[in-house]
Parts: C-alpha cells; structure tokens; sequence
C-alpha cells in the first residue's frame, strides 16, 4: 500500500492557522440552529453536553495529532486505520466518512438555499443550492492557499458574529437597550437545571458533539504544519476557544428567555435577541448562518476530496479518482463529489423536512463511528502512557454515551437507525471486496501490527 507520506507542495502552514482553519471547519449551522433543539430536550443542562463534547472532541484530536506526529499520512485517520487493523478497517472508516460527508454537504447546501430564500422568497431552492454548490467548488479548486484565504476570513467573521451576540446579550440583560429587559431566569435547583433529567441531557449530547463535528478535517490539514509537533497546541487552543465561547452564548440564551420560548427552527440566539427589538438582527444573524453553513460546506469538500483521493491511491475507489491534473489539482475526485452532490441536494429538496433531517443526524452519527475508529488505532499504533490510556477509554466512553443517547429521543432516534444502516452497506461491500484484495501483505508495510516507540 503507498504510504502518502507528505511530499505534496502544498503551503505550509503555522499552528495558529490549524487553529483558524478548524475553527472555520467546525462553527456551522450545526452549531447555529442544532443548539435549540439541544436546549428544548436538555434544559440549561444543555451546557453540560457542550463541556463534555468540547472533552471528548479534544481526547480524540489529541490521539490524531500524536499519531500524525509519530507517522505523517495524507490519508489521516483513514490510513491508521488500515495500518493498525488491516485493509478492512481503512476502506469501511474512508466510505463511512465519504457517506457522512456527503449528506453533511447536502444538507447544508439546502441549509444555505433556505437562508438565502428569506431575502427573495420567490426564487426555487434549487436554484440558490446550485449557486452555492458552484462557489464551493470555486474555492475548493482555487487549491490549499485559496482555501487557506477563504476559510481563515470566514472563521474570523464566525467567531466575531458568536461574540457580537455575547456583547448585545450582556447590554440586553443590563437594561442599557431601551428595551425594559425580562426576569433574568437563572436555575436555582437541579430540577430547574435537568427539567427532563438524565433522559433529556443524553440525547442533546448528539447535538453538542455535532456542534465540534469537523475535527477529522483538522487531522487532514494537520500535514501541512511547518512543526508537526505543534499539532496538538493547535487542538487545545481552538477547543478550548470554541468550547469557551459556546458554553457562555448558549448560557446567556437560556437565562434571556424561558425554555419554552425556543423552538427547532429558529437559533436560539435569534429567539434570545428578538425580545429586544434591536433592528435588523433577524437580517444579520441570517447571514451569519449563511457564512458559517458554506464555510463548513466548503471545509466538507476539501475532506472529501482528500479521503477520495486515498482511497483511490490504495485501490479502495476506482483508480481514476486518484490522479491530478498537473499534479496539483484533483479533477476527477472533484467532479465525483460535484455529482453525487447533486444528488444530495436533490434529495434534500425532494424529501420531507423530517426524513432529511433524520438523514444528516445519521450522518453525525456516522463521523462517531470513525471517532471509535481513531482512538482505537491510536492505542494499536503507539505504546501509550498510563495518561493517554485514561484518556483514550474515556473518549470511549464518552462517544458510546452520545450514540446511545440518540435512542432517548424520537428526533435522533430514527437516525440511529439509519446510520447503522449506511453502516451495514459499507459493511456488505467490505466483505464483497475482500475477495478482490490480495492475501499477502504489502511489502513496504512490514509492521502493520507494530507499535510506534517514542
């Protein structure tokens, strides 16, 4: 198997950029509109679920980045995979994560068209998805430093939009508005805290690890660090910046307004501020959700493109999806996502709200599972100390808890059931490829199964 060790010319890039870029990567409309379906099941509890995800999000990162470290691979988590349980392991977590992300990107483009529609409701969806579909693919062939650009401006103006929203909710609670402010509705018990109990934090969990989801493309770009032994400083900063500014915007949403007032469709921030009658904040926030929904569609293409590229470099996609056009640009992998794109978006468009909202939660669920996937090869690809040990089954344990916690719920538990599904395909075709696989290991592979010392 070709090792994709980094001899690319991609630019390379300090850690405080990795920090930007997965800033960028991970603040979406997941975050945006995902946040008051937590808050309607969780109650104020809900900011327990983002603490916990910001933990187990960075339990995961760290095990990536350390294993980029100890063996540089384009192919990321996908490739240790491969490398600590065999061609099996690589070629189901590459597909999972292919079919997760493209459902992602799916749903976000319709996300995108739905926005956009609040300014000119009489043009088709279709129409704006397309739109924002051709500019993705604009920026994505633009190559690394173009998406370097796009990526960094837009997590700037992301992280600005949470901390504007902090900034009027302070002024909103301290009356200095001119609007009179409402009863400051801060928990004053555990059961004002847990309303719904344990039951009603559990499936929120889905929703808080989801608003970290990405951090798998951070992996991917983590090779293109000028010190690769800065990888994990690049993960601590940007989990602890997002887990900070996440759990203080969506604290100041609940003691704004009661628990009752928010509702699935609408942000929680947008529900929060509108009391206060501050002009064209609706207009505002709306391109805020804009921007953060194509910066994570956009962040989704680069992986997918990255993941297909692999995969067909080591014979797990037809070969064709492989190569690049000058050596730099990958054409063929590009246009097979542009596809089965259009197909998603035309699924998302067809299908009822519900069922293509059951669909993405699927697909979160499904990043999970390659979760599972790295901190198990983490533990099979290096020898680790008794720290790293507590920390790798604690992110066991902690991803266990949120896919379980999906089944609490009727919103995400048909979900579940669809991702085991996907699950199931990639599974079948695993077992049919196998027999097309050669028996003999691959000769510049010769210590699959042996750990990395440090």
């Amino acid at each position: 198997m070709a090792t994709h060790a980094s001899k690319d010319e991609e630019k390379k890039i300090e850690w405080w950029q990795l920090s930007l870029l997965g800033v960028a990567a991970t603040i979406g409309t997941g975050f945006f509109l995902g946040s008051g379906i937590a808050i309607q099941m969780a109650g104020p509890s809900v900011i327990f679920a983002y603490i916990l995800a910001a933990i187990g999000t960075y339990f995961v990162y760290e095990s990536l980045a350390k294993m980029t470290i100890a063996d540089p691979q384009s192919g990321s988590f996908r490739t240790y995979a491969r490398k600590a349980y065999g061609h099996w392991a690589g070629f189901s977590s590459g597909w999972v994560y292919w079919a997760s992300e493209i459902l992602i990107m799916g749903s976000q483009l319709t996300a995108l068209a739905i926005f956009t529609r609040f300014w000119a409701p009489g043009i088709p969806l279709w129409v704006f998805a397309a739109v924002y579909a051709a500019l993705g693919i604009v920026v994505i062939l633009m190559g690394s430093s173009g998406f370097d650009r796009v990526e960094n401006v837009l997590a700037v103006m992301k992280v600005a939009a949470i901390l504007m929203f902090i900034v009027l909710a302070g002024i909103a609670i301290m009356g200095l508005l001119g609007v009179t402010p409402g009863p400051v509705t801060v928990p004053q018990s555990v059961d004002s805290f847990f309303p719904n109990g344990f039951r009603g934090l559990l499936p929120a969990l889905i929703f808080g690890f989801y608003g970290f989801g990405g951090i798998e493309i951070i992996g991917l770009l983590a090779m293109r660090l000028k010190k690769m032994d800065e990888a994990p400083k690049a993960g601590k900063v940007m989990l602890l910046v997002l887990g900070t500014i996440y759990a203080i915007s969506i604290g100041l949403a609940i003691v704004m307004v009661p628990i009752a007032n928010f509702v699935t469709d609408e942000s929680p921030f947008v529900t929060a501020l509108n009391r206060y009658q501050i002009p064209y904040v609706t207009h505002v926030f709306n391109g805020v959700f804009i921007i953060a929904g194509f910066s994570t569609m956009v962040a989704s293409m680069f992986a997918v493109v990255r993941i297909l590229t692999v995969l067909a470099q080591d014979g797990d996609a037809p070969a064709f999806l492989g190569k690049k056009i000058h050596n730099k640009t990958a054409l063929p992998a590009i246009s097979f996502m542009a596809a089965w794109l259009v197909v998603s978006v035309i699924f998302s468009v067809l299908m009822p709200g519900k069922i293509y909202e059951y669909f993405t939660t699927a697909a979160g669920i499904m990043l999970l599972y390659n979760w599972i996937f790295i901190l198990a090869s983490w533990g099979r690809l290096l020898e680790l100390t008794g720290g790293e040990q507590a920390k790798r089954v604690l992110g066991f344990i902690l991803v266990a808890l949120v896919v379980t916690g999906t089944l609490f719920s009727p919103i995400s538990r048909p979900g579940f059931f669809i991702s085991l599904a996907f699950v199931g395909l990639v599974a079948i075709v695993t077992l049919m490829m196998r027999k097309h696989w050669n028996k003999p290991k691959d000769p510049d592979m010769p210590s699959l199964f042996t750990k990395i010392k440090r």
